[in-house]
């Protein structure tokens, strides 16, 4: 049991650095001995949760997405959100990306990607902090804050872009605003020039589960500065915690996102 945990540990410390580690940064990082990292990264390559690079870094391996999608096939959430847009028909209009919260991330277990480009590639085991994308600031500011400070109580750590909250306290205030307001808005923290609007997304008990985003080309937004791609999220997550069961006041509502027809736009 000891070696599993010490296998996954150095999975889940590669899968946050998101670049490639030496085996003398890990055996520091993670204050093991060489030698028992050493064969660690042997195993984990044999299997192929790990590769390595030329210069003898390694990396998370492909065998990693097979896990991930064994997660996404079991969870409820992603199947309602793909039947939801097999009910709607067509690809929409702007990319439309579905997260659950894993840690301090969010990590994407189904995407609507548009024909529309935004210059960000969307794919299902992607993980983002939390904080950065929009899906992921929806479910976060559905805890209370003390709970997000003490998810984030090593400081956020991660940087995508100049922009976003660089302390817990100024992320606590914005998340207290995106509660109120009933939406997220990611401006160019995940990529430059790409925005996006979320939304929580709950169960029959009352519980964020997941996150919805729609992501779109800030040049394109349009003389309402982005008014229908904030409601379109809005109105896909509140179709899907319908879906769910969750206790939605008012009328049902069709999904909003606009659908790009064959050959031609909406």
């Amino acid at each position: 049991m000891p070696a599993v945990t010490r296998a996954l540990t150095l999975l889940d410390h590669l899968a946050h650095q998101r670049e490639p580690m030496s085996l003398a940064q890990l055996t520091s990082e993670l204050a093991l001995p060489k030698s028992s990292v050493h064969g660690l990264c042997n195993t984990l390559m044999s299997f192929g949760y790990l590769r390595r690079q030329p210069d003898g870094a390694f990396l998370i391996g492909p065998r990693v997405m097979s896990l991930a999608e064994a997660f996404v096939s079991g969870t409820d959430v992603a199947q309602e959100f793909n039947a939801l847009w097999a009910d709607a028909g067509g690809a929409p209009e702007e990319t439309v990306v579905l997260s659950v919260l894993s840690g301090t991330d969010a990590l994407y277990v189904a995407v609507r990607n548009s024909a529309r480009p935004i210059g960000l590639a969307f794919n299902v085991g992607m993980r983002l902090p939390a904080y950065l994308s929009g899906s992921g600031k929806a479910m976060l500011a559905q805890l209370p804050p003390d709970e997000v400070r003490k998810l984030f109580a090593a400081g956020l750590l991660t940087r995508l872009t100049r922009k976003g909250a660089r302390e817990v306290g100024g992320l606590v205030k914005e998340l207290a605003l995106t509660r109120k307001r009933g939406y997220s808005i990611d401006d160019e923290t995940v990529r430059e020039g790409v925005c996006s609007f979320g939304a929580p997304v709950f169960d029959a008990s009352g519980l964020a589960v997941a996150g919805v985003a729609v992501c779109i080309n800030k040049a394109l937004l349009g003389a309402d500065r982005g008014d229908r791609h904030r409601d379109a999220a809005l109105s896909v997550a509140r179709a899907l915690s319908l879906r769910l069961g969750a206790d939605v006041v008012g009328p049902v509502p069709a999904v909003k996102v606009r659908q790009r027809k064959a050959g031609g736009h909406a």
